[in-house]
C-alpha cells in the first residue's frame, strides 16, 4: 500500500513533549493552528495524535494515517496527508462531512461508518456496534453510542450512531462519539486513552465524564466535543480521579 511520507509533519512534532502546543511551522493553508501529541505505546511504536478541533482529530500510527470525524470548520484537508482510515461516528453536520472526506480519499481509504452516514455520503463501510475491522497491526471496533437521560434520546437515539475503539497492538484508545454512559460501559475498563464527547445536554455532563473515568480508569482523559461545557469546573472535578487529564483545542 501506498504510504504518504508524513517525515516533515512529524518533524514539526519532534522536539515536542507529552502535552505540548504544534503552534508554528504549519502550512500556509490551514486555517488554525493545532495541537499534537506523541505517545509511546507498549510495543515502541509511536502513536501521533493532531488535534483539528471539536470532534476532528488525526491519528499517525507508524505512517499510518487516521481520521476521526474531519469537518472542513475545523481545517482544510486538503493541507493533510491522505487517509488510509477514516472514522465517521455519525450523520450530524459537525461529525460527517463529504467534502472534507472527498479530499482525504485516495483509492485504497477505508472509510468506516455508522448505516446513517453511508447513506448520506453513498460510500463507506459500516460497522454495527460488536463489529471488527482489522487493518494490518491494527483493529477497529465499533461501540454503542446513544443519550441515556429522559428527554434527550431525540439527540443519538439507541442503535444508530457509533463509539470507536482503537486496539494498537496492546494499546487501546475510545473514541466516544456523540453519548452518554451505555449500559455496558463497565466492559470498557482497561482502555489506555479515552476521548469522550463532554457537551451537554447532547453527550456527556462532566459528572458523568467523571464516573465513566472512574470506572474505566485510564491513563489519560481528552475531553472533546466541549463546546458548552464549563473546562474550569472539568478540571477541579477530574482531580479527585487518578487520571491524567489533557484539555486540548477541542471546543
Amino acid at each position: 500500500m501506498k504510504r504518504w511520507n508524513v517525515k516533515l509533519l512529524l518533524l514539526c512534532c519532534a522536539m515536542l513533549v507529552l502535552g505540548s502546543s504544534l503552534n508554528a511551522q504549519k502550512p500556509k493553508q490551514m486555517k488554525k493552528n493545532y495541537e499534537c501529541d506523541i505517545i509511546k505505546l507498549h510495543n515502541g511504536n509511536n502513536l501521533a495524535m493532531f488535534f483539528f478541533g471539536h470532534a476532528s482529530f488525526m491519528f499517525d500510527y507508524e505512517s499510518r494515517i487516521i481520521y476521526v470525524d474531519p469537518v472542513s470548520e475545523y481545517m482544510d484537508f486538503s493541507a493533510l496527508p491522505p487517509a488510509d482510515v477514516i472514522l465517521v461516528t455519525h450523520e450530524h453536520f459537525d461529525h460527517c462531512d463529504s467534502e472534507a472526506i472527498k479530499k482525504l480519499k485516495k483509492e485504497d481509504t477505508r472509510i468506516i461508518v455508522n448505516k446513517a452516514s453511508k447513506d448520506i455520503l453513498n460510500d463507506g463501510y459500516v460497522l454495527n456496534y460488536g463489529d471488527v475491522w482489522a487493518y494490518e497491526d491494527f483493529s477497529v471496533e465499533a461501540t454503542q453510542a446513544y443519550n441515556t437521560t429522559p428527554g434527550r434520546e431525540k439527540f443519538h437515539p439507541k442503535g444508530r450512531d457509533n463509539g470507536y475503539f482503537l486496539h494498537f497492538d496492546e494499546f487501546t484508545v475510545y473514541i466516544s462519539g456523540d453519548t452518554e454512559i451505555v449500559e455496558n460501559a463497565e466492559e470498557y475498563k482497561g482502555c489506555d486513552l479515552l476521548f469522550l464527547a463532554v457537551n451537554q445536554p447532547y453527550t456527556m455532563t462532566i459528572e458523568q465524564a467523571q464516573h465513566f473515568v472512574h470506572l474505566i480508569q485510564p491513563k489519560i482523559f481528552y475531553p472533546y466535543h466541549t463546546t458548552d461545557t464549563d473546562m474550569e469546573r472539568l478540571k477541579s472535578v477530574m482531580e479527585k480521579e487518578n487520571c491524567e487529564l489533557r484539555i486540548r483545542q477541542m471546543k
